[in-house]
């Protein structure tokens, strides 16, 4: 299975976790109380989304690569 990107993310406004898949577009987010059911809930919305690009014979997306040398550079 590739490796995908999931970005959790503290919301004030919100008072809950915002959770970003970003390689599917601004439209893939889902949420949790908790940082352990955004993650969770994170999962399972990838794992939909997979599903629905591969049943719908779309091309899934590339997973973003974080390159370590640029990072601490």
């Amino acid at each position: 299975m590739k490796k995908y990107t999931i970005i959790i993310q503290w919301s004030e406004e919100e008072q809950k976790y915002i959770v970003s898949l970003p390689e599917f577009g601004p439209y893939a987010h889902t949420h949790g109380d908790t940082y352990e059911d955004a993650l969770k809930n994170a999962q399972e919305v990838l794992e939909l989304l997979i599903e629905d690009y591969q049943a719908n014979n779309k091309e899934l997306p590339k997973p973003l690569i974080l390159d370590h040398n640029l990072v601490y550079q």
